[in-house]
């Protein structure tokens, strides 16, 4: 990516405003040869590093920047496109957001289940990159506080206690109530 004008080396004029040199630039076709080398290599890397293959890799949670990108990249792993958990037809490139936002939905789906091992992998601005191995635990238990029968009406009658002791001194103190 880049503005190839407006600043001190080309600054603003009639050609360069003309030519469009003012706005942001994108080879594509680099962008995806990155997007897809990185991913794929990232990807092997993490997997590698955690004692895996990447054959036994249950799923992989990819930045959701475009399906061309994810599909390539599951072709330079030789992981079946099943693998991969794909929102994209439904929210688009969320930017940042799109990898948590696969996460909650491969969970709500039932994809991810306790001892999968998982792979999250992005790219992003600054053709940065990198990428995460886990093994999935599964959300952790909620514990609900239950609370003695009789706390409810205790409560009830400490709330109100606490207003009147509010409104008492707004009247004897002058304070707001």
């Amino acid at each position: 990516l880049s503005i190839p004008a407006g600043g001190s080396a080309h600054p603003a004029s009639e050609i360069t405003l003309h030519t469009g040199m003012h706005y942001i630039h994108m080879d594509g076709n680099e962008v995806f040869r990155f997007a897809t080398r990185v991913m794929a290599q990232a990807t092997t890397d993490v997997a590698l590093s955690s004692g895996w293959k990447v054959e036994d890799l249950n799923l992989v949670i990819p930045h959701q920047a475009n399906l061309r990108i994810i599909a390539a990249a599951a072709r330079g792993l030789k992981l079946p496109i099943e693998k991969f958990m794909i929102n994209l037809e439904r929210y688009g490139n969320t930017s940042t957001a799109s990898i948590p936002i696969a996460t909650v939905e491969a969970v709500q789906a039932g994809r991810l289940k306790p001892g999968d091992k998982i792979v999250f992998v992005g790219f992003g601005a600054g053709l940065t990159w990198g990428a995460l191995a886990t093994q999935w635990t599964g959300p952790l238990p909620v514990e609900r506080k239950v609370h003695p029968e009789w706390y409810r009406p205790w409560a009830r009658v400490r709330s109100r206690l606490r207003r009147i002791w509010r409104a008492l001194e707004g009247i004897l103190f002058g304070r707001e109530a």
